[in-house]
């Protein structure tokens, strides 16, 4: 195949279609209804890149040899340098993207585009320090979340088993990961974190979701658990399940983030494949059974067995 460029063409002669498609596109960049599509000559954005990196660096530190490089055997003290070597790595990579965050939304919210932010650097600074400082209790929230996937599963033939294979064990613990960053204040990162865990299992947390300890998704693919949901302890659920919203009828106006518009679901409940639970004021109590196919859109009491394909409704 021949390397020779072809010579661009020069005025007068006929324009390639490249050169019709660039025109349109330039003239779209350059529209100022159009600013908030693209982002261009200005201040670092996130990196999904490196996003996905920072998981599996927190992975490596929930983990160990699991998730991440293989760890050595040595001396309890060898093994420190070892852990809080990542930790290092992990804070660092974790403030950069914490602060070209909050830089961006910062930017966006006064009109600017100003290279640094002082302010938000020290932000990120605090945010970031307080989310490692949740290290030893996410270990401990993804401990009985394990424990709950293999005492729910009597096909997985261990612990091992589930962190190498369990794509809902995985979803979950980047869902616990962008909780707690969320918590402390970060925008944009945690809702990547689980978005990227979406794209990989199928399964949809929203990081502002509340769920309780010992949660299992079995199987997984295409469960959706909205951002204002609230999970008790124990609950598990299976594929296709949906924890979702009523639609907003058209010339309303938009609900607020922070409006209940999720389920709640109490303690110890079982919602088999492909249910769904939608509206901020529906509950289900404690230790119900929902069949697989229902669709529920009004609260049961606790103790309730919902048939399967069954439609609950106001």
């Amino acid at each position: 195949m021949s390397t020779e460029r072809r010579p661009l063409p020069v005025t007068g002669e006929p324009r390639s279609r490249v050169d019709v498609v660039a025109d349109q596109l330039l003239d779209m960049y350059l529209d100022p209804q159009a600013k908030e599509m693209q982002h261009i000559g200005s201040y670092e954005l996130p990196s999904e890149h490196q996003v996905e990196a920072i998981i599996e660096q927190c992975r490596a530190l929930l983990f160990p040899g699991y998730a991440g490089p293989d760890v050595d055997r040595g001396s309890p003290n060898g093994l420190r340098d070892v852990i809080r070597a990542r930790i290092i790595e992990l804070r660092l990579a974790l403030h950069h993207q914490v602060y070209r965050a909050s830089h961006h939304k910062r930017q966006q919210l006064l009109g600017r585009s100003d290279l640094e932010c002082v302010e938000c650097s020290t932000k990120a600074d605090a945010i970031t320090d307080r989310f490692l400082a949740h290290l030893p209790e996410l270990r401990t929230q993804v401990t009985l979340d394990l424990r709950a996937a293999y005492e729910g599963d009597p096909a997985a033939s261990g612990v091992d088993e589930i962190l190498f294979c369990y794509p809902g064990t995985y979803a979950v613990t980047v869902y616990r990961m962008a909780h707690a960053l969320l918590r402390e204040g970060a925008l944009v990162i945690p809702r990547m974190m689980t978005e990227i865990a979406h794209r990989r299992t199928g399964i949809d947390i929203h990081p502002g979701a509340e769920i309780g300890a010992s949660f299992f998704i079995a199987h997984g693919t295409a469960v959706v658990i909205g951002e204002t949901s609230v999970i008790g302890d124990r609950v598990r659920i299976y594929q296709g399940v949906t924890l979702g919203a009523l639609t907003v009828p058209r010339g309303t106006e938009r609900p607020s983030h922070t409006t209940r518009r999720h389920p709640t679901i109490e303690d110890d409940v079982v919602i088999y494949a492909n249910a769904t639970i939608l509206g901020g004021d529906t509950v289900i109590g404690k230790g119900s059974v929902i069949g697989g196919n229902a669709f529920v859109t009004t609260s049961v009491p606790p103790g309730s067995k919902v048939p399967g394909s069954s439609r609950t409704q106001r």
